[in-house]
């Protein structure tokens, strides 16, 4: 199958879905609006992982093994993490990127 036209399934794991809910209740104490654009933020991106998951930059720290995540940014200052094995995009976190997020890799 020609990698252009392929179609990647998308996992998301059980603690990303977590976080994502924590920082958009967040979110909400000061801006309902700008928790459902993360939200929503989150939906649109992780469906376009379904065609193009390897067009972001590879998440680079020394602790992680070279390539092994990638990085979308959502709504300015969150990040979606992602790997890539095979044909399935598996999205493990979504970080605050004003936080450390370090313990995370």
């Amino acid at each position: 199958m020609d990698t252009e036209n392929r179609i990647f399934t998308v996992i998301v794991s059980e603690e990303a879905a977590q976080m994502l809910v924590s920082h958009a209740r967040f979110l909400a104490q000061v801006s309902e609006a700008a928790a459902v654009r993360l939200i929503e933020d989150f939906q649109s991106k992780a469906k376009s992982l379904e065609q193009y998951p390897k067009r972001n930059p590879v998440l680079m720290d020394p602790l992680i093994t070279p390539g092994k995540y990638r990085k979308l940014l959502l709504e300015k200052r969150y990040l979606l993490i992602y790997q890539v094995k095979g044909a399935v995009v598996y999205v493990d976190a979504v970080v605050d990127t004003r936080q450390d997020y370090g313990w995370l890799l």
